[in-house]
C-alpha cells in the first residue's frame, strides 16, 4: 500500500450494508494511526453511527481493512492520472467509475468483467438516463463541462445528441422478470407497441417466440421472457443498443439466435453495446471488447478498446499489455487434456437401466448409464427435453415411470431456480447445511473461501444479488455430506471470472475428495472446463426428449456442436474454446473433417 502518494490518489469506499458499528466496537476509528496521534482520518457519520473515511487523510497503511470483522473497507491507491479521468462518483467513501466504452456505428462492442464493475452506470450514462458528474457529486455538472471533458473524443458527438434530446438508445434490461410487473398483455401486443423498425415477424421466427405470442406475460419462462426482451429492444428505432446479459436462461441454440439478431442490428449500421459473461458466445458475437476491471463495488476502470480475441485472452491473462496493468494475480489457463487423463476410478456410485418417464404433454427416454467415482458428467442440450427431470430423478425427487435408479450414494441437488423464502443470514443457512458451527471448520477453508462465500455471512439470503445466491446455492449443496453433487445451472447470474473459479474448484473438489458430480449447464466454456464424460440431450423441446448414455468428452461435443451447425477450436495462447466464424475456412475445413470439436493442434 505504501506507493509513491505523487503519482497516486486514494480511493476509500465503505460497504455500508455490511458495516455493523453497533458489533464491531468500531475497530476501525480505534486502531487508526492517524486518529491516534488526533488526527480524525475515520469518524463516525451523523445520520447512523457508521464509518466515514477521509480520503485526503488516509495514509493507506492499511490497519482498518485488518481490523474490519466484516470486510466493509476497500482502500486502494490509484494511478494519479486516473484521477482525472473519472466519469463519476455516487458520493462520499462510495463507487466511482473511470473512463466509458465507445459505441461504435455498425459493430457490436461486447463489455467483460466482474459484477458490480459499474455496468449499470455505463447503460444509464450512454442512454441518456443519467448525466455524468465527472465526480463531483455534491453539485450540479452542467452539460458544457461534460462536452467539454469528451472534446476531441469519440464520445464527444454521443452526448452532445444526449444533451440536445437526439440520442435514441434501446435497452434490453437485465431483470427480464420484471418485465410482467411493467406490462400487463401478451407479447404479441408488447412487440406491437415497440415495433417501430417493422420486424417483428422476423424477430419472431429467429427467437422462437411463435407459440407465445398469445399468452398472458405472467406465464411465460426465464427463457422467453429473456428473447421477448431481445426482440422488443431490437425492434425499437434506436442508433444505440444496449443488451445487458441477453443469454441468461437460455440454452445454446437460444443463445446463438439472440447472437444473430444482434449482429443484424450491426450490420444494419447500429452501434450494439452489449455485457455478457459466457466467454464463447461473446467470442462469437462481438467485434471488439472492453474489460471493466477494479474492486467490485468500489470501483470500476474501462479498458482501451481491443479486438475480441485479444481483449478476451488479456481479460484471462489478467493483464493488459496496452496500457501496463494487471488487473488480477493469476492468469485462467484451459488445460488442454483429454478427458481419459482425469483421475476417474472406475467404481460406479450409481447406475440406472434405460429409463422412461411421461407427463401429458411431455416424454423423456434415458439411455443406460453409470457415474464413477472421481467423475463430473456434463449434461448439455436444447431447454425443454427433460435435463432437469432426469438429474431429479437421480437424485430421488422424482420416480421413473419405467427401469430402474440404483443409487449406493446420497446426492446433494441444487437445483436450477433458487429460492429466497429462507428467513436468515448466509451464516445460518450454511450451518445448516453443514450441520454444524462453519467458522474455522476445514469445509469453511475448502469450500466457502475458495468460492468467495465467507464475506457473505451477515447479508440476509433475500437481500442477495443473483450471483451472490447463486455461489451460496453452490457452497450450500457442497456442504451436505454426498458423494454425488447434481448442479442445475451453476453458472446462472456469475459473471465470467467466477464462472471460471468455479467450474476449475469443482473439478479440484471432486477429484480431491473423491467425490463425483452432475453438472447442467449451457455454458459451453464451463462444461469443457469441467467435465469428463457427456451426456446429450436431443428431441423435440416440449415434447420429448432423448437423453444418450455417457460418452467421452469429445465425442460428445462433436455430436452436440455438429447438431449446433458450429466448430470449436482452441486458442493458442490460452487453450481457450473459441468458436470459428461461420463459413470462415477453419470452420469449413472441420466441418468436412467431421471434427467439430478442437483441432489437434
Amino acid at each position: 500500500m505504501g506507493d509513491d502518494p505523487s503519482s497516486t490518489h486514494r480511493v476509500a469506499v465503505m460497504d455500508y450494508e455490511l458495516c455493523q458499528p453497533r458489533k464491531c466496537g468500531l475497530e476501525c476509528i480505534v486502531y487508526c494511526p492517524v486518529n491516534k496521534t488526533g488526527g480524525q482520518c475515520i469518524i463516525q457519520r451523523e445520520e447512523d453511527g457508521k464509518a466515514l473515511i477521509s480520503e485526503e487523510l488516509c495514509t493507506g497503511c492499511g490497519i482498518c481493512i485488518k481490523k474490519c470483522p466484516f470486510d466493509a473497507i476497500v482502500i486502494v491507491n490509484l494511478a494519479k492520472e486516473l484521477s482525472e479521468e473519472k466519469i463519476h462518483q455516487y458520493g462520499v467513501n462510495s463507487f466511482r467509475f473511470y473512463r466509458l466504452p465507445t459505441p461504435k456505428k455498425g459493430a457490436v462492442v461486447g463489455l467483460v468483467g466482474r459484477n458490480g464493475m459499474g455496468k449499470s452506470t455505463i447503460v444509464n450514462i450512454l442512454s441518456g438516463s443519467m448525466k455524468p458528474n465527472l465526480g463531483n457529486f455534491e453539485g450540479e455538472t452542467s452539460w458544457d463541462a461534460v462536452l467539454k471533458y469528451f472534446q476531441g473524443t469519440e464520445l464527444k458527438s454521443h452526448f452532445e445528441k444526449i444533451a440536445n434530446n437526439q440520442m435514441r438508445a434501446s435497452i434490453k434490461p437485465q431483470l427480464v422478470y420484471m418485465i410482467p410487473k411493467a406490462f400487463k398483455g401478451t407479447p404479441k401486443e408488447l412487440l406491437k407497441k415497440y415495433d417501430e423498425r417493422k420486424v417483428a415477424d422476423k424477430l419472431i421466427s429467429q427467437l422462437g417466440l411463435q407459440n407465445i405470442l398469445d399468452r398472458d406475460l405472467a406465464t411465460l419462462s426465464g427463457g422467453e421472457l429473456q428473447r421477448l426482451a431481445v426482440a422488443v429492444a431490437a425492434a425499437k428505432d434506436a442508433e444505440y443498443y444496449f443488451f445487458d446479459e441477453p443469454s441468461s436462461y437460455n440454452d445454446v441454440y437460444q443463445r446463438l439466435a439472440v447472437a444473430r439478431v444482434m449482429k443484424d442490428l450491426a450490420d444494419a449500421g447500429k452501434s450494439v453495446m452489449v455485457v455478457e459473461h459466457d466467454m464463447t458466445l461473446l467470442d462469437y458475437l462481438s467485434d471488439y471488447v472492453h474489460i471493466i476491471y477494479g474492486e467490485p463495488g468500489a470501483y470500476g476502470i474501462v479498458s482501451s478498446l481491443q479486438g475480441t480475441k485479444v481483449g478476451i485472452n488479456s481479460f484471462l491473462e489478467g493483464f493488459l499489455p496496452a496500457e501496463n496493468v494487471r488487473f488480477r494475480d493469476k492468469a485462467f489457463r484451459f488445460d488442454i487434456a483429454t478427458s481419459e487423463d482425469s483421475v476417474v476410478l472406475d467404481v460406479p456410485v450409481a447406475s440406472y437401466s434405460d429409463i422412461s418417464k411421461k407427463f401429458p404433454l411431455f416424454e423423456l427416454h434415458v439411455s443406460a448409464g453409470k457415474i464413477r467415482k472421481g467423475e463430473v458428467v456434463g449434461i448439455v442440450g436444447a431447454n425443454a427435453l427433460g435435463k432437469t427431470t432426469f438429474m431429479r430423478m437421480l437424485a430421488g425427487v422424482d420416480k421413473p415411470d419405467s427401469g430402474k435408479i440404483e443409487v449406493g450414494a446420497k446426492i446433494s441437488y441444487k437445483p436450477q431456480y433458487l429460492s429466497q423464502e429462507y428467513d436468515g443470514d448466509v451464516r445460518s443457512l450454511m450451518y445448516t447445511a453443514y450441520q454444524g458451527p462453519i467458522e474455522g471448520s476445514p469445509a469453511e477453508e475448502q469450500i466457502i473461501i475458495p468460492l468467495g462465500a465467507k464475506k457473505l455471512y451477515e447479508k440476509s439470503v433475500k437481500n442477495l444479488s443473483g450471483g451472490e445466491l447463486q455461489k451460496v446455492a453452490v457452497a450450500a449443496s457442497l456442504l451436505r455430506p454426498a458423494d454425488i453433487y447434481a448442479l442445475d445451472e451453476p453458472s446462472a447470474f456469475l459473471d465470467a471470472e467466477d464462472r471460471i473459479a468455479v467450474a476449475k474448484f469443482l473439478q479440484r473438489f471432486v477429484k480431491a475428495q473423491g467425490k463425483s458430480a452432475i453438472i447442467i449447464d449451457h455454458d459451453m466454456q464451463l462444461i469443457d472446463l469441467v467435465s469428463d464424460t457427456l451426456v446429450i440431450f436431443e428431441g423435440e423441446p416440449g415434447l420429448r426428449g432423448t437423453a444418450t448414455a455417457p460418452m467421452r468428452k469429445e465425442d460428445g461435443m462433436n455430436r452436440f456442436l455438429k447438431a449446433l451447425s458450429i466448430t470449436y477450436r482452441r486458442d493458442e495462447t490460452t487453450g481457450r474454446p473459441r468458436v470459428n466464424k461461420e463459413g470462415g475456412r477453419l470452420d469449413r475445413e472441420q466441418k468436412d473433417s467431421g471434427n467439430y470439436y478442437y483441432v489437434k493442434q
